[in-house]
């Protein structure tokens, strides 16, 4: 058992990306922000699946080529081998919660 608070940790890029709050054993947890603009490379995982639940703001996700665009309260599912993309295409920020598992040390492929 652990306790952490969101203020204890970073983003990755100082004011934006992913904030992992835990990294395994058994699943990734994450406070994502993303200000106007700001967008995330296209990737798929192998063996875990993620999921996006909006807590602020608007966002486009991008799946396999089709847009959704999500508004605090909505939660998206991601499966292993669906390409994802994440972009703030609103005029604010969005900040999410990314929950990545089963926990794989590396399974990230970026596609261009």
């Amino acid at each position: 058992m652990f306790i952490i608070n969101e203020n204890e940790k970073e983003y990755r890029f100082g004011d934006s990306g992913p904030k992992y709050l835990m990294k395994g054993p058994r699943s990734n947890f994450a406070v994502v922000q993303f200000n106007a603009g700001q967008d995330f490379k296209a990737h798929y995982h192998n063996i875990m699946e993620e999921n996006f639940f909006i807590l602020e703001g608007e966002v486009d996700i991008i799946v396999d080529g089709t847009t959704h665009t999500l508004k605090a309260g909505d939660l998206i599912h991601i499966e292993p081998e669906e390409v994802h993309y994440v972009v703030n295409n609103s005029s604010g920020t969005v900040k999410m919660i990314s929950t990545l598992a089963p926990y794989q040390e590396s399974d990230k492929i970026e596609v261009d």
